[in-house]
């Protein structure tokens, strides 16, 4: 019995150990502006591996000087209660839940018409604050033990952090293509101007590739991505930023 308690206290002391190198990490970020994150580590080394180079672009740009049309279009388009949760959208987090369950159901059912089975679309609910959790110190495996430190991470960063400094980082290092992260580097790449002079189109635009970023960078005509970025501009003038 005492060898098992030991393990057992053991294995609390490295949790609670782990849990305080998060807390000091994004405290640090308070004041200093990440280097890298967890996500960008692994894309340079399969860039790296896979491609035989490193092909990065990236430059922080401040909150202030960050565009507002931007800021804006990416709370409409990824979650439109960015300022009044708390890290985490029970709500949507919910109506995910239930799609997904139904989406599983029905592939369930189509498993016997192997004519008819098809992949099954996970639908997502993650707030920005988890988004950038995420992004910033775990990987892409989808585990219930990864989501619930997702989850500790998200109420860390929205108890340290204000809500500005987690939307300024946020657009400062997500993904926007291959080995493109950040708001200056995607306004450079694709509409060859500095972030701050994003016209409410153009920031739509890219809010809509988020999910998605390395597919829509393949397909910049894609009728889908115009047709949602109409949408979501029209949804900006309501999104309300920190």
């Amino acid at each position: 019995m005492k060898p098992l308690l030991r393990w057992l206290l053991l294995l609390l002391l490295a949790v609670l150990a782990l849990q305080l190198f998060f807390v000091l990490r994004i405290a640090t970020m308070a004041l200093l502006a990440p280097q890298s994150s967890a996500f960008q580590r692994s894309e340079a080394w399969r860039l790296v591996s896979e491609k035989d180079q490193l092909k990065w672009r990236q430059q922080w740009v401040s909150y202030e000087k960050l565009s507002e049309h931007l800021k804006r279009a990416v709370i409409a388009s990824e979650d439109d209660s960015f300022v009044d949760h708390d890290g985490i959208d029970w709500e949507a987090l919910e109506k995910a839940w239930q799609k997904n369950t139904r989406a599983e159901t029905q592939a369930a059912k189509r498993a016997t018409k192997p004519a008819k089975a098809g992949r099954v679309k996970v639908v997502g609910g993650s707030t920005i604050t988890q988004q950038l959790a995420k992004n910033l110190f775990l990987s892409g495996e989808r585990t219930l033990l990864r989501k619930g430190q997702e989850f500790v991470i998200t109420l860390l960063l929205e108890a340290i952090l204000s809500k500005q400094r987690i939307l300024e980082i946020y657009l400062n290092s997500v993904e926007w293509g291959e080995g493109v992260f950040g708001a200056e580097a995607a306004a450079q790449h694709y509409f060859r101007k500095r972030a701050s002079e994003l016209t409410p189109l153009e920031a739509a635009r890219l809010a809509v590739m988020l999910p998605r970023p390395r597919y829509f960078e393949k397909l910049p005509n894609s009728g889908y991505l115009a047709e949602r970025a109409a949408v979501i501009a029209e949804r900006m003038p309501k999104a309300q930023l920190p």
